[in-house]
């Protein structure tokens, strides 16, 4: 396959199984079709013509590819947002969806499904979106599995998998967090590949984040070593939306939702004093994604008659000073001259250079996540002592926004991806995770999108986007 046409291959064990029709062949998959091995998505949806493009970055192909510099290497230029991948992507990714033929009898077939990491509004959509779909196919009641609080549940002897059925999962999506319950860290990969050829799990949803989908990636490499058929299927959730390649994560509407309303608030109450200053901390450990977008959504403030709610965005991406000519405090102080009152959004893992004296600013949690110091606390003793007249009112919404039920656009996500799993389980794939490429849904092999966690791009049209709306300028 020449490099114009690579795609990037999803692992399977399909010459270890048995192929057959799909139960949905008889109404041709509900009047919809099928999709193809064959059919491919464009991994990157933009050719950028100049370095100069707004969101490029440059990096070497292979000599195949087009655009050559002279010396036997090739120059392609791709959005720098996905510079934290180690290796150039092929052109392709295989898209999700039902195939007609599948590779396990849906009759005698065991799933199991385990939910990890933090919380994230969408939980409870994805359990129930893959207990219907795998009902759909056949699977009878009682072979469907629901291990108890995140990895640990395959092998704690306090709380056994419980059976999930169509009447179990009905209406859990209007609750927030996760029946099945959830946990971080410390799994044992050896004792779950024990339990999962032990229990005869034929295919394993891991519904997780970064952590989660390693976790996943350890599993299906463990079944591969240890002669265990078993599909291993990841569904990806991130709060913080910093999985690299996906448009989106599932919940991560939701979150923005309910963050831009802490923002709302901030703005009243800054608006109602005297030299008013609102702080609103929200997630985004790594990225600042919620910020960014919530910061955007909330857009005019209604009654106030001003042009934007947020006048100051801080995010882990982009470095900050809070003093000088270009610190961040100079360019407060003449908001409040020009409006009497200002709202800063700060994305919790921002400034963390800052803090370096913090005696909690070490180590790492459970998932392996850098623990961070409290940069809310931190700017508000910080802009009570530039402002000594300043009315500050701090808001930290904090788990209010990822312990709430979906939105209706993000519920429908959570279903097409829980759909498309089991889709992936069926056709044979394992070691994959599914999610919305350029607006298509696609099939990834977990190690790709595990390289590191996907950031906002300081020279991408989101952050210029942001700046150029509230007139943000570079604080450093």
């Amino acid at each position: 396959m020449n490099g114009a046409d690579e795609v990037l291959s999803c692992p399977d064990i399909r010459p270890r199984l048995v192929a057959r029709p799909s139960p949905f062949v008889a109404h041709n998959n509900f009047g919809g079709g099928f999709v193809s091995d064959m059919d491919r998505v464009a991994l990157t949806a933009m050719r950028f013509g100049s370095p100069k493009s707004a969101g490029a970055a440059q990096f070497f192909s292979a000599p195949e590819l087009e655009g050559g510099n002279g010396d036997g290497q090739h120059i392609n230029w791709m959005e720098a947002s996905l510079e934290q991948l180690t290796t150039p992507l092929p052109p392709w990714a295989v898209r999700a969806g039902a195939r007609e033929t599948i590779f396990h009898d849906p009759r005698h077939t065991t799933a199991a499904i385990v939910t990890c990491g933090g919380l994230c509004p969408g939980l409870n959509d994805v359990v129930a979106g893959l207990v219907n779909k795998l009902t759909d196919y056949g699977v009878p009641e009682g072979n469907i599995l629901g291990i108890r609080y995140g990895f640990k549940g395959f092998y704690d002897k306090e709380h056994k998998p419980q059976v999930l059925t169509k009447r179990s999962v009905d209406g859990i999506q209007l609750q927030g967090g996760t029946i099945l319950g959830t946990s971080r860290g410390g799994a044992n990969i050896k004792e779950i590949v024990k339990r999962v050829d032990m229990w005869g799990v034929d295919m394993l949803f891991v519904v997780g984040g970064n952590g989660g989908n390693a976790g996943a990636n350890a599993i299906q490499q463990m079944c591969e070593e240890n002669d265990v058929l078993c599909n291993v299927i990841g569904v990806p959730k991130s709060i913080d939306n910093d999985i690299l390649l996906i448009d989106k994560c599932f919940g991560f509407d939701t979150a923005v939702e309910e963050a831009q309303r802490a923002l709302l608030a901030a703005k009243v109450e800054a608006s109602s004093a005297r030299c008013g200053i609102g702080l609103v901390k929200l997630m985004g450990r790594q990225s600042g994604f919620i910020a960014v977008q919530a910061s955007m959504a909330s857009g005019e403030a209604a009654g106030l008659l001003l042009t934007s709610v947020v006048d100051a965005v801080l995010i882990p991406e982009v470095h900050f000073q809070l003093t000088g000519e270009k610190g961040l405090f100079k360019y407060l102080q003449g908001v409040l001259e020009a409006k009497g009152h200002c709202v800063v959004c700060v994305a919790e893992g921002a400034g963390q250079d800052l803090l370096e004296n913090d005696s909690l600013h070490n180590g790492t949690d459970a998932s392996g996540n850098p623990i961070l110091a409290d940069i809310g606390t931190f700017l508000k003793k910080e802009l009570k002592g530039a402002f000594k007249e300043a009315d500050i009112k701090y808001i930290d919404p904090s788990y209010i926004i990822r312990s709430i039920p979906t939105t209706s656009n993000d519920r429908i996500y959570c279903k097409i991806l829980a759909h498309n799993a089991v889709h992936a389980a069926f056709a044979g794939y394992t070691g994959i995770t599914v999610g919305l490429v350029n607006t298509h849904y696609v099939y990834l092999p977990i190690p790709v999108i595990i390289q590191a966690a996907r950031k906002v791009d300081p020279r991408g049209k989101m952050w210029n986007r942001l700046r150029a709306s509230i007139g943000q300028p570079n604080f450093y």
